[in-house]
């Protein structure tokens, strides 16, 4: 039998889910004929609560959303968390530096009241994750690469090192040589560095490095004159909920 596989969304643009179909003939026709989707909001109005696996799109931002994933954790064998918002808490986690009263007063006004919010945090801070699928959005590629894996059974073979290393690969040229700041040092690869080599700077959507070279990354900052809080304040943008205080020690 097919394994049956499930996608979920919580606070999110449910922007991870559109791309994860962004793809060829030859995919969508392979993917439909390997798996049985029974859930999928974006494609399909029935849905089925018997799943062997379950993508996660989105943050944790409401109470009622933790009985909800938990009980999605509990039916899937496998729980792959889709997209930064899903992996880190991504542009969610934001609003953590606020209070949650002065979060809806600003968003609501005088309806705040019928509103309600937690701070924001990721798919691993309330249950067990599996596989992660990292990137805003993940590359279309990339979430092919988890597919395969998991239809054979085996561990996603996934990027741990540098977006420097993909921009030493690809040529580009230097964030920091052109004037900029960037968190390549320290960001996942895995996206072939697309923000920098269409000459912009790595946001950090892919979250931390394991095990990032922090002194590496403080000596660059050094070369360039600047200081680690402008790198933190940039990688705040993705990576507020936790992982910022990595890269403090």
């Amino acid at each position: 039998m097919k394994p049956k596989v499930a996608f979920f969304d919580f606070t999110s643009c449910e922007g991870c889910q559109l791309d994860a179909l962004n793809l060829d003939v030859g995919e969508v026709l392979g993917l439909l004929g390997a798996v049985d989707i029974v859930n999928f909001r974006e494609v399909k109005t029935d849905r089925s609560d018997d799943y062997d696996i379950a993508f996660i799109e989105g943050s944790i931002t409401k109470e009622s959303e933790i009985p909800r994933l938990q009980a999605i954790r509990n039916q899937a064998k496998v729980l792959v968390a889709l997209g930064a918002c899903a992996c880190t808490g991504g542009v969610n986690c934001l609003k953590n530096a606020y209070s949650s009263d002065e979060l809806l007063k600003g968003v609501y006004g005088e309806c705040a009241s019928f509103y309600n919010t937690i701070p924001a945090r990721p798919v691993n801070a309330v249950v067990p994750v599996d596989y992660y699928i990292r990137g805003c959005p993940p590359t279309t590629a990339e979430f092919v690469k988890v597919v395969k894996a998991l239809l054979l059974g085996k561990r996603p073979d996934l990027p741990n090192y540098p977006v420097c290393t993909e921009c030493r690969v690809s040529g580009n040229v230097c964030v920091f040589q052109r004037g900029g700041t960037c968190i390549g040092p320290v960001t996942r690869g895995g996206c072939d560095a697309m923000c920098v080599g269409a000459g912009r700077f790595c946001w950090g959507c892919r979250g931390l490095v394991e095990n990032p070279n922090t002194d590496s990354a403080k000596d660059v900052l050094a070369r360039y004159g600047l200081t680690l809080d402008q790198i933190l304040e940039r990688f705040k943008i993705y990576n507020s909920y936790s992982e910022v205080s990595q890269c403090q020690k």
